[in-house]
């Protein structure tokens, strides 16, 4: 199996961050680096990443001093010595197989690019059902007019170099709009995995309350663009601390 590069984007993560760096310390596949890109977090997310050097022997903290979902992807990207990519959020969680299986079904499938469904495992009823209508969105919608969930991108520098990357001026869908890009010429799908997604986002904005909005913004993509004006407003690090 081939290296990966990991990409994890932080931004006010301290509690959060340990935990995926753990997950990633226990992977059955072990030829990866860890790149820590922090959108000059407040709290002490870049000593807590520092923290696992020992753990994860390749490992790379990089603090920027401007804030960007986009522009830390970008960056980590950049930073890379291996051609497979996973872009990663702070809040996710992944079994110790994950990486294994998803390389299988990448190099399988033949895929440059590839999404993952979310897994609402031990989450509520309610966190399920919203999760399972998200990702039967995904499902349909990966054949024709392909979106994902920017948490957990694979990619290659290949596709990210030749699509230029994630756009910085959008805020809202700008992972969807980079696996559109991309599927252009590379065969986008969703690999048969999940991924933990924390729930601070359906706990505070609502399960459904957040489905409609993400149902608009891609409504509003495939009539009239991308949205490069934050006609949809959407804030990095919005959600309030819940510890969990």
């Amino acid at each position: 199996m081939k290296p990966i590069s990991i990409v994890v984007i932080t931004l006010n993560e301290e509690k959060r961050i340990s935990r995926l760096l753990e997950d990633l310390s226990q992977q059955t596949h072990q030829q990866f680096e860890v790149i820590v890109v922090d959108s000059n977090s407040d709290d002490n997310t870049v000593e807590v990443a520092q923290a696992y050097q020992n753990a994860l022997p390749d490992l790379t903290v990089h603090k920027m001093d401007r804030r960007g979902v986009s522009l830390g992807r970008n960056t980590g990207a950049n930073l890379a010595k291996h051609e497979r990519l996973l872009f990663l959020d702070a809040d996710v969680r992944l079994t110790p197989a994950f990486l294994t299986l998803a390389i299988e079904q990448l190099e399988r499938k033949q895929l440059e690019v590839a999404g993952v469904y979310m897994g609402a495992k031990d989450l509520p009823l309610v966190h399920k059902l919203g999760y399972g209508l998200f990702n039967l969105g995904l499902f349909i919608t990966q054949f024709t007019f392909p979106t994902a969930v920017g948490a957990c991108i694979f990619s290659s520098k290949n596709v990210h170099q030749r699509i230029g990357g994630f756009d910085e001026q959008i805020t809202l869908c700008e992972d969807c709009d980079y696996v559109k890009r991309a599927g252009k010429t590379w065969r986008f799908r969703f690999l048969n995995l999940t991924f933990g997604f924390d729930p601070r986002r359906l706990d505070q904005d609502g399960t459904f309350k957040m489905g409609a909005t993400y149902l608009k913004a891609n409504v509003r993509r495939f009539f009239f663009g991308e949205m490069r004006n934050n006609e949809m407003e959407y804030k990095f690090d919005h959600y309030r601390d819940q510890q969990r």
